[in-house]
């Protein structure tokens, strides 16, 4: 089946915002004199806003709703976002542009409806997307594939035909489940594991790097080398 469209991650793919998710909730818990750990941000990564808020209101022993504790969180992020405290990484928008003139494109995010159209608008890039997904706005969150399976079916595709770029071991899964031909981006600082590279069909070390492999897997060539 041939490869018509790609679907893209936002934290970490596109913009180095994985950091203040994390800053904001160590905040919100401190407030609440509960410490967050490593440990918690790697359990909710990759969750939707309403999974994660759950796990924080729980986590902290606050007495407001999750729903109150997702609007206080995702507040936080949507001012370091205006603050410019969430740049583009290096290629991504070039990366997005070249690759849209292509072919279609969406984006499948853990991240808040309201953080996703802020990112974009920041960064110019609201216009080069033909669907955008939230995870709160399917049934489950990472690694459930059901943000990119509503991400391919928004362009009209099936996952199989879809190409997916991702740098967390949670999304990794989700695409590959969704039938994605994954490429990886491992984050740095919260590297994927093993297995889940494993489910990538490749990996890479940059976005420039990322861009020349949509280009080549779009144009048939990768295909061609793996007998796809």
């Amino acid at each position: 089946m041939a490869l018509a469209a790609v679907v893209f991650d936002l934290d970490g793919v596109l913009v180095d915002s994985e950091h203040l998710w994390e800053e904001n909730w160590v905040a919100y818990a401190a407030r609440h004199r509960t410490e967050w750990t490593a440990e918690d941000t790697a359990s909710v990564q990759g969750m939707s806003a309403p999974e994660w808020a759950g796990y924080l209101a729980k986590r902290s022993g606050t007495p407001e709703s999750a729903v109150d504790v997702e609007r206080a969180v995702v507040d936080g992020m949507i001012a370091a976002i205006e603050a410019g405290e969430a740049p583009l990484l290096p290629g991504a928008g070039e990366m997005v542009r070249e690759v849209s003139a292509k072919v279609p494109v969406a984006l499948a995010s853990s991240a808040a409806r309201r953080v996703i159209d802020a990112v974009l608008d920041k960064h110019g890039l609201t216009g080069e997307f033909t669907a955008t997904v939230s995870s709160a706005e399917v049934a489950r969150g990472k690694p459930s594939p059901d943000v990119y399976l509503e991400a391919a079916a928004r362009l009209g595709r099936s996952g199989e035909e879809c190409l997916g770029v991702e740098d967390s071991g949670n999304g990794i899964r989700a695409a590959a489940a969704a039938g994605l031909t994954v490429i990886a981006l491992p984050n740095p600082v919260y590297p994927p594991k093993p297995d889940a590279l494993d489910l990538a069909a490749a990996v890479a070390e940059n976005n420039d790097d990322v861009r020349r492999k949509l280009l080549a897997y779009l144009s048939g060539e990768f295909a061609e080398a793996s007998g796809r």
